[in-house]
């Protein structure tokens, strides 16, 4: 909640913004849809929406529609001294029904854009109630700032939550006014961003130094124990009343207007002082005659998801806070000694006479305060929404993407003789060739069946303009630093962490199994580490010789865990039983006890910037490369072939299967686009039931932080037919590989490389890895004297 804060007049917003981008994004009108009156309450809207004005917008105000007598509907508009912002009231007949208004409020609106000449306005919302006066409107950007959960306030209207549905799924970019309701939403648009509400530090802060005592207040004894701020259900009036009988020495002073309550409803004492509703600029003088500053907010629904401005206004005004545990207080503040939380009236007496205490004790918990309030002033929360601001209306004036944006380079081929010809432009063929190529001088054909570099990591546009995958989610990750160092050569990087749930019946928990994941299985509420460890040795089922993928995970964790995340994804993957699959099959899966819920915990997590196909093209963007893509290297003609052979391909296949194919598991990738913003929490979402077809679901917007109003996914399928993806871990396919090795450490002028030429499972940047590792031994080779192509496959 970004509480109100009582104002009598608005006062100006004297500030002075630069303008944050050029063009039409950064100077569009403004017309905010507001549920509150501007001139009712300063609370968010006023500061960012009157910045926006002083910024150089022209910005209008539509509040709730207003009933009249007069037969006709039509619109007021105010202005205020102080601020260029212009509300907008319509007026209705009072006869109409909350249908006829919905009816006329949309042509009343393109009556005002008419008359004003506005075009292409931004649409501000602060309530989703709104969005069907202006939703046929042709607008620079679409902004919806969630400053509170309206549905769980008294009164909410029924159809809120379904408006409120349409409107992210429209808005171009969603604020929050907090963390906790940032977190409800995330999973519900592509472009969320928790901005809580600030402060104006100097304003409050007037009342450190000694303010004339309002008229109303001054009469009332000390200690004083005060709130300021609308007066509605969010209030634990009980607790005023309870603490107020309690200690009949001190005096509640409570600041602001009634809402929604009777003044029955008020809890009546003779230390309980409810002064009304004031102004903005009288408020530091009452914080400065107050002893201790309380937030006695209930924990309710209609609290659940509240960020208290007067948090940091109260902090900012030198006053000791006592609150209730309302989640984002107790997030930023609970560690805080200038704040103090308690859940019941005993505690909350208790911590209000700790912090009378403090207020004559040592006062460094107000530099500790002032040091948290530094970050939190409303010119940085608005230069930021601004910014977003701004980018969205561009994104949406360029509108979508071409679905080839990252077309193929084609074939190039130079009239040259190659010392080097590399198969693959995946990972493995790509490095060598240009490690070959820029650091040693080498003349480089790279060759690929396919017709597009990057290998399996192959991203594209697809025909929704949205950046996916072809051949399944590739995440970046690494504790090399060589390798971080050499790919930033060629991209730069979008950081993320990638976060997996697994589908178990009708919930979704983390994967790897962690102790949030233990906790919703069996209803524990464990918060160490200690004790989850202790839970996961109860459950363990020591195996006395651990060789197959079941023992691992038997071994750690027992059956009902292993039957649950691990057996029928492992026989959907794998085709095999975990207990016919080699141990290192389900090794690669940890299990944790604490909630860290980052499937990798590499050092090192990113994607890159542009995507994956654009730093190979820019890796094999040499004068010393040509690309032969859509060519099969086995049919490739002599002259074409270099004196050295980088084959990245499978190391079978490079023999012509003599003893027969090497197994491995491939995927059916099934590819759709859908018509909303976010189709699942993460990236990735595991099904390891074996009644569902596939393993996995992945939205790719998660990857590659994409802004867009649709969204595409794949569904992956494992198979035994297709692209060779995994080594099946098995002995007698070990055994088999170690046959085509033989045959390959008798090719000197041949090195194996990659996945597929070393039948290993690697992961990206170890493939990488092992490419530098290749052409370091083949460069220090060189300067000894030898040559390249004398490097034996076993030096790989």
């Amino acid at each position: 909640m970004n509480d109100a804060t009582p104002l009598e007049e608005t006062p100006a917003v004297d500030i002075a913004c630069p303008v944050l981008a050029e063009g039409r994004a950064a100077t569009a009108p403004l017309i905010c849809f507001s549920h509150l009156r501007w001139d009712f309450v300063l609370q968010r809207p006023q500061h960012l929406i009157g910045r926006f004005a002083a910024q150089g917008r022209r910005v209008l105000f539509w509040e709730e529609a207003i009933p009249t007598t007069h037969h006709l509907p039509y619109l007021e508009f105010h202005a205020f001294e102080g601020t260029s912002v212009q509300s907008v009231r319509p007026r209705v007949p009072d006869r109409w029904s909350p249908e006829d208004q919905e009816r006329a409020l949309p042509g009343l609106l393109d009556q005002m854009l008419g008359l004003t000449g506005i075009e292409r306005p931004v649409l501000w919302f602060y309530t989703p109630m709104m969005w069907p006066i202006a939703r046929h409107v042709d607008a620079a950007a679409v902004v919806y700032d969630c400053m509170d959960e309206l549905s769980a306030f008294r009164f909410a209207p029924p159809d809120l939550v379904s408006r409120e549905a349409q409107l992210i799924e429209a808005a171009d970019v969603v604020f929050t006014g907090g963390w906790s309701i940032w977190e409800a939403k995330r999973d519900r648009h592509d472009n969320i961003h928790a901005l809580p509400s600030s402060v104006d530090a100097p304003h409050f802060a007037q009342a450190r130094g000694g303010l004339p005592e309002p008229a109303d207040q001054a009469g009332i004894a000390r200690p004083r124990l005060g709130y300021y701020g609308v007066i509605d259900e969010r209030l634990d009036l009980g607790l005023i009343r309870d603490m107020a009988a309690a200690r009949p020495d001190w005096h509640i002073v409570m600041v602001g207007p009634v809402a929604k309550l009777s003044p029955g409803d008020l809890p009546q004492a003779a230390n309980i002082h409810w002064l009304g509703q004031k102004s903005y600029g009288e408020l530091p003088a009452y914080l400065a005659g107050w002893d201790v500053a309380l937030m006695p907010f209930a924990i309710n629904e209609a609290t659940r998801f509240i960020s208290p401005t007067k948090t940091p206004e109260y902090l900012a005004g030198g006053r000791q806070v006592v609150s209730t545990p309302v989640r984002d207080v107790v997030r930023h503040y609970g560690a805080t000694s200038a704040v103090r939380i308690a859940g019941d009236a005993g505690g909350f007496i208790a911590a209000c006479e700790a912090a009378l205490a403090a207020n004559g004790a040592d006062a460094e918990w107000r530099g500790e305060a002032d040091r948290m309030l530094a970050t939190q002033s409303w010119d940085t929360t608005f230069h930021h929404m601004s910014r977003l601001v701004n980018e969205a209306a561009r994104s949406r004036a360029a509108g979508p993407a071409p679905s080839d944006r990252f077309p193929a380079p084609g074939i190039r081929r130079g009239a040259r003789k190659y010392d080097v010809t590399v198969c693959g432009a995946g990972f493995a063929g790509a490095v060598l060739a240009e490690r070959l190529a820029e650091a040693s001088g080498k003349r480089v054909l790279v060759v690929d069946r396919r017709d597009h570099v990057a290998g399996n990591a192959y991203d594209h546009l697809d025909e929704a303009g949205i950046l996916v995958h072809r051949y399944g989610p590739h995440i970046f990750h690494t504790n090399s630093d060589e390798v971080v160092r050499y790919l930033s050569r060629f991209t730069a990087w979008r950081p993320y962490e990638h976060r997996v749930l697994a589908q178990v019946g009708d919930r979704r928990v983390p994967m790897p199994i962690n102790r949030t994941t233990l906790n919703a299985l069996y209803g524990l509420d464990m918060s160490t580490d200690a004790e989850a460890a202790a839970f996961l040795a109860r459950l363990a089922e020591p195996v006395a010789e651990i060789r197959t993928a079941r023992d691992v995970v038997v071994n750690a964790v027992g059956t009902r865990l292993y039957e649950t995340f691990f057996q029928g994804y492992t026989r959907k993957q794998w085709g095999l039983d975990p207990s016919q699959l080699d141990k290192s099959v389900t090794a690669r899966v940890p299990t944790r006890t604490s909630d860290d819920d980052r499937y990798f915990t590499d050092s090192f997590q990113a994607m890159p910037r542009e995507g994956f196909t654009r730093m190979f093209e820019r890796m094999l963007d040499h004068p010393n490369i040509d690309l032969a893509l859509g060519v099969d290297f086995h049919e490739l003609p002599a002259q074409d072939r270099g004196a050295l052979t980088v084959y990245t391909g499978p190391i079978d296949a490079y023999f012509g299967h003599r003893f027969g194919p090497l197994p491995y598991r491939s995927l059916q990738f099934r590819h759709e686009t859908v018509d909303r913003r976010r189709f699942q929490e993460v990236a990735v979402v595991n099904y390891p039931a074996e009644d569902v077809a596939w393993t996995r679901i992945t939205e790719y917007k998660h990857l590659t932080g994409q802004v867009h109003p649709r969204t595409s996914i794949t569904y992956e399928i494992p198979s035994d037919e297709g692209e060779p993806y995994y080594p099946i871990p098995r002995p007698e396919n070990q055994a088999l590989f170690k046959r085509y090795e033989a045959l390959a450490d008798a090719e000197p002028d041949v090195i194996f490389a990659g996945r597929l030429g070393s039948y290993r499972y690697y992961n990206m940047d170890q493939v990488v890895g092992q490419a530098l590792s290749v052409h370091r031994r083949m460069a220090e080779r060189m300067a000894a004297g030898g040559s390249a192509g004398t490097m034996a496959a076993q030096d790989c």
